[in-house]
């Protein structure tokens, strides 16, 4: 029984790993990556549909994105829902397609960036914990109603304390891998 709480807290937390990946591919970095307008909706016959449902995205370039909508009429929906992002980038629009050139990252920007994926870990960090927090408080229960013993609780517990340790560090390590991928020129 205890076991079942482990495992739910391991797969919690293999899943905070998961949206961290998810939250890193929309910071911008001095790459072109069609991953960062997965968020972005055109109004198409009245239903915000993903821009990957309505275009065709390629990367010629490492630091362009080629879109080319499969009706010629939603270039400019496209282009007004790429300026309303954040991304802070501007659609260059020849008739038929829109370029999205990324210019290179200042050093100013490259530290803002930094900091923000550090954020983020450490948001993750802090979901890790509130589900350590949340197992633990699980375990101590089934332990109060008798269904564990004392000395199972203090052997799932520390279960949940390395899972936690091992989870941390991986939040770590793709944080540093993310830091390395913007601090590169």
């Amino acid at each position: 029984m205890n076991q079942d709480v482990i495992d739910k807290v391991k797969a919690s937390m293999e899943k905070s790993i998961d949206s961290l990946r998810k939250d890193f591919t929309r910071v911008r970095t001095g790459r072109a990556s069609i991953t960062l307008l997965d968020e972005i909706r055109i109004d198409y016959y009245g239903t915000p549909t993903p821009l990957s449902a309505v275009a065709s995205m390629t990367v010629p370039e490492p630091r362009m994105i080629v879109i080319q909508p499969w009706e010629k009429k939603l270039l400019p929906d496209i282009e007004k829902a790429i300026l309303k992002s954040d991304l802070g980038l501007n659609p260059n629009s020849d008739g038929t397609a829109i370029r999205l050139i990324f210019p290179a990252l200042t050093e100013d920007r490259r530290k803002e960036m930094v900091k923000t994926v550090k954020k983020l870990g450490e948001e993750a960090k802090i979901a890790i914990r509130n589900l350590r927090r949340d197992a633990n408080d699980s375990l101590k229960k089934m332990e109060k109603d008798k269904l564990i013993t004392e000395d199972q609780l203090k052997r799932a517990e520390k279960d949940v304390q390395d899972a936690t340790d091992a989870f941390v560090k991986k939040v770590d390590e793709v944080v540093i891998v993310k830091d390395k991928e913007i601090m590169e020129i």
